[in-house]
């Protein structure tokens, strides 16, 4: 068995190792569903953590792969070029809001987060500006390195760390019932935050704050506050690493913004879930800072595997399905269904909150215990999807469903009866 094998040889992320059941040998996926090495299927109810758009081992895309994998594999990206990161930086900024100009490839989420970061600090310090202090939301996440820890919530995956992480000012989330009020809070705290000098930027997830418990909140309020950061000169950074490519109903959660970011950042579902890539892109006057005679104004970050022409060919492969009408269609389908399943969980009792935002619904559960990633809940959730044979993982009290772009009807239908039964049957 995988299981036993994998406990003599592997460290798995987010695991306390010592207490976590074994893990489960996946042997092959198709569309939707993960098969494991028993034959037993399981519904990817979470797209394989938020990178898969359009199934497993989607034929297209690894055709794609497969072509460029006999050209070329890969090519230093300091001094050297190639066709696909080329056309894959065309094609984004097609698709990116207009104020976008120039791509820089990394590998992840977390190195995505990271380049924008140094960007924004260094835009600054290039043109004689030395400022260092992040704005950034309460209980957000950018991810696991040390700057995108930095700029995430304070809590259990960076308390260990707390005393290497740079300072950041935190501001509230724009979030509940009393949209009015809370925008206005959210507002004034930046403002107040803006009263330091030492101010660099402002990062930001987007419409949804997805490892804070699929919280959603409204455009309108960031956009006044990206307005205020454009009134300071103070750049600004979309995380879409999360939100892009389809997730929030539109291709990017820039989009239902007026007001535009100067630096986004995006990753997870770029490449269809086929390989890892990470991007950061920036409007022409923070490229511009970069551009001097001054070599120290270079900016000095890179990764062996840089825009890898595997992965450019897998992403390209994913926009052509992306953006075709099958797809858009689909994102729209689920979209509705979620929005229909969200009505019927409210009338539950334990159902503190039932939120939609395009692909994305989560079911916030009231527990004694509060609203915790260590929640109670998450443990008993998860083993009771998986019984049904749907792969979710509960943040905490959250329970969310994301399902790649090829779902079934058939296959929704069993994940809304799952979520139902769970939650009608929960007693406290």
């Amino acid at each position: 068995m995988l299981a036993d094998r994998d406990r003599q040889s592997v460290w798995h992320p987010y695991t306390q190792m010592l207490t976590a059941d074994p893990p489960i040998g996946i042997a092959r996926g198709e569309g939707a569903l993960l098969f494991d090495e028993n034959g037993k299927a399981y519904i990817d109810a979470v797209s394989s953590w938020w990178v898969n758009l359009h199934g497993h081992c989607n034929q297209y895309i690894a055709q794609k792969i497969a072509e460029q994998a006999k050209q070329l594999e890969h090519v230093i990206f300091a001094g050297f070029t190639h066709e696909g990161a080329v056309l894959l930086a065309e094609r984004l900024l097609s698709i990116l809001p207009p104020n976008q100009s120039k791509i820089f490839y990394s590998d992840n989420g977390s190195t995505a987060v990271e380049v924008a970061l140094k960007m924004s600090v260094q835009y600054l310090y290039n043109r004689g500006i030395k400022k260092t202090k992040i704005i950034a939301f309460e209980h957000a996440y950018h991810g696991d390195t040390f700057g995108a820890m930095s700029v995430s919530g304070v809590g259990a995956f960076t308390k260990p760390f707390a005393p290497l992480l740079f300072d950041v000012i935190r501001i509230p989330v724009p979030l509940g019932n009393n949209a009015e009020t809370n925008a206005n809070a959210s507002i004034t705290a930046l403002e107040r935050a803006m009263e330091h000098e030492d101010v660099a930027a402002f990062i930001f997830e987007p419409l949804v704050m997805a490892v804070a418990g699929m919280l959603m909140y409204g455009a309108e309020p960031l956009d006044r506050m990206i307005a205020i950061c454009k009134e300071k000169n103070i750049p600004t950074i979309a995380d879409e690493v999360f939100t892009g490519f389809g997730r929030t109903g539109k291709i990017f959660a820039t989009d239902y913004l007026r007001e535009k970011p100067d630096i986004i950042c995006l990753s997870k579902g770029i490449t269809g879930g086929f390989m890892p890539l990470g991007v950061t892109a920036c409007s022409e006057n923070i490229y511009n800072a970069f551009l001097s005679d001054d070599k120290n104004k270079t900016f000095f970050h890179g990764h062996s595997y840089t825009a890898n022409p595997l992965a450019c060919a897998a992403a390209l492969g994913s926009l052509d399905l992306l953006l075709g009408g099958d797809c858009q269609n689909s994102i729209q389908h689920i979209t509705e269904r979620h929005h229909a399943c969200a009505e019927k969980m409210r009338v539950y009792p334990f159902v503190k909150e039932a939120r939609v935002t395009g692909t994305v619904f989560a079911v916030e559960i009231a527990t004694s215990e509060g609203t915790s990633y260590f929640n109670s809940v998450r443990d008993t959730a998860y083993k009771f999807f998986l019984g049904k044979g749907i792969i979710m993982r509960p943040l905490g009290n959250v329970i969310y469903f994301l399902p790649p772009y090829c779902i079934t009807d058939m296959q929704m239908d069993r994940v809304y009866r799952a979520m139902e039964e769970f939650i009608s049957d929960l007693q406290f």
